[in-house]
């Protein structure tokens, strides 16, 4: 390697940002390093990359990945919809991650839509500030949320009540002085709590014996960089130092008396939580109901929600999925290491009450005086105007006879996810009533011929149901893979016609999934109108 060649991190992050015409910081320098996707050099105690490998990362995964893409995908691909110019921060901006939430889009994509631009691509503009969009898959809330943020009025209907108490909290206005005050709360009895039993004692003593036993046999970023140049082999390696550490972690459960998992699991949380989280999770709900405030309330539950998902006593891989309770250290191949289960929800309390008091205050700055409102109901027959008269009758008056001037929504894709499974936890905690029946292509009905005639029939109805609330003039934007070609018939059957579709490569989808992936956004028209 020639010293010429090397450079500090901060000269890599200017050199890479020049190269790529987009911000690259110097954190994501460091993290190509930290993962092994590129060397670390050492001159006189700092750190040093080469640019060539920089270079060279760059060009397999960008250049060579678009020109890979558009031969599997086709000439058609419109690759300035991938947004790929934009940081993860910039995709899950301010309140956009207040909640994980499977199968949403970038609020880029929704911008694009519904903003007064035009491009190459988008030759006019569909929507107007104080317009109204309706999203009857609301999911998580995004659209709803790029409405107020462009001044644009906006309902959202979904048949989960947690995804409407999710996509209402995002839009809400807030107390920040009485969340502040109930954090303090909650956090302060959780903390007595924790003082009271062993767990914090016991986690410290193993988090000490991890570090040693790592810093050994899965140095870092050494060991990354030998796994991706396959000088080691991870399948016979990883298993026997992950035997090696079970004696240690199992003589620090017995002698600090650790209750793992219960042995006859009657819900969710029996099964998915090992049981000091467990009593944490029911204490900082009950205080939770005591509060007063509803607003604050609300906030406060989504936190909780937020948190017990990331205390599931389950691998850092399997988080999104779930495969089996895990109570023991493991070897976790994607922080290449060991990795040990959550014995307390603390750290990701204390984390996530700042980082959704941060979000919310962050898009109070931008919202608009505008109205959201988000209905829990089915929208292939919910009486739209009778539920917004009953949340906000003025607003009622305005949809009424303004009308909807169109919709921005994706529906479940065939036989991909189970929506109301995503969050067991939450409805388990909570108690919301589950509508799993009334999903539309869900994962547990399969992708055959059946659910297929099924969807084609579901997603008509809706539009069918919400067409009654259209402007004549309406514009629909639907976004879906339809690897069946199934939205040629939906189209009809709502009586609606496409007149363009923008097909777009879908980037960043998970770690385990990097094949390449698109989507159509199809936009609808009335089929009456010439």
């Amino acid at each position: 390697m020639e010293v010429a060649d090397l450079i500090s991190v901060k000269d890599a992050s200017q050199w890479a940002s020049t190269h790529l015409g987009k911000t690259v910081s110097p954190s994501n320098i460091s993290y190509l390093v930290q993962y092994g996707r590129i060397r670390k050099f050492a001159e006189n105690g700092a750190v040093l990359v080469s640019k060539s490998e920089l270079h060279d990362y760059y060009r397999s995964n960008m250049i060579d990945r678009k020109k890979s893409w558009k031969e599997q995908l086709g000439d058609d691909l419109n690759w300035a919809l991938s947004f790929e110019q934009y940081k993860e921060a910039e995709t899950t901006k301010h309140v956009h991650r207040l909640h994980p939430y499977k199968g949403k889009f970038i609020p880029q994509l929704v911008e694009y839509f519904l903003d007064s631009h035009t491009d190459k691509f988008k030759s006019e503009s569909f929507f107007a500030a104080g317009d109204i969009v309706l999203d009857p898959f609301a999911g998580s809330g995004t659209t709803l949320v790029q409405a107020n943020e462009l001044g644009l009025h906006a309902i959202g209907i979904d048949v989960s009540a947690f995804n409407v108490m999710m996509s209402g909290s995002k839009v809400g206005k807030y107390d920040f002085s009485d969340i502040q005050k109930e954090v303090d709360k909650i956090t302060k009895a959780l903390n007595h709590l924790l003082q009271q039993t062993k767990s914090g004692e016991f986690e410290e003593k193993l988090l000490g014996e991890l570090n040693k036993f790592n810093s050994k046999y899965f140095p870092s970023p050494d060991y990354k960089y030998k796994l991706r140049n396959k000088s080691i082999d991870e399948k016979t390696y990883a298993p026997d130092k992950e035997k090696m550490f079970l004696p240690i972690y199992q003589s620090l459960v017995d002698a600090y008396k650790i209750e793992l998992l219960q042995d006859d699991p009657q819900s969710f949380l029996d099964k998915w939580f090992i049981k000091h989280i467990r009593d944490e999770i029911e204490l900082a709900f009950a205080e939770i109901k005591k509060v007063s405030n509803l607003s604050t309330k609300k906030i406060l539950a989504i936190i909780l929600s937020r948190t017990i998902r990331s205390c599931r006593a389950t691998t850092h891989a399997d988080l999104a999925t779930l495969n089996e309770p895990v109570s023991s250290t493991y070897y976790c191949a994607k922080h290449g290491k060991i990795c040990k289960p959550l014995f307390s929800i603390v750290k990701w309390w204390n984390s996530y009450t700042r980082d959704t008091i941060k979000r919310l205050r962050q898009f109070d700055r931008l919202r608009t005086n505008t109205v959201q409102v988000c209905i829990t109901g089915d929208s292939r027959n919910v009486d739209i105007l009778s539920h917004i008269t009953s949340i906000n009758a003025e607003f009622a008056d305005l949809v009424q006879t303004q009308k909807i001037k169109g919709i921005f929504t994706s529906p479940p894709y065939v036989g991909l996810i189970d929506y109301h499974e995503q969050h067991a936890y939450a409805y388990d905690l909570f108690g919301f009533d589950r509508n799993d029946d009334l999903e539309i292509g869900p994962l547990f009905k399969g992708q055959g011929k059946e659910a297929q005639r099924d969807y084609v029939k579901g997603v008509s109805q809706v539009l069918i149901n919400c067409k009654k609330y259209l402007a004549r003039d309406f514009d629909v934007f639907i976004v879906s893979n339809d690897k069946y070609n199934l939205y040629p018939s939906i189209a009809e059957l709502a009586g609606m016609k496409i007149v363009n579709s923008y097909k777009r490569p879908v980037l960043n989808r998970t770690e385990k999934d990097k094949n390449a992936y698109s989507e159509i956004i199809f936009h609808f028209k009335n089929a009456e109108l010439k």
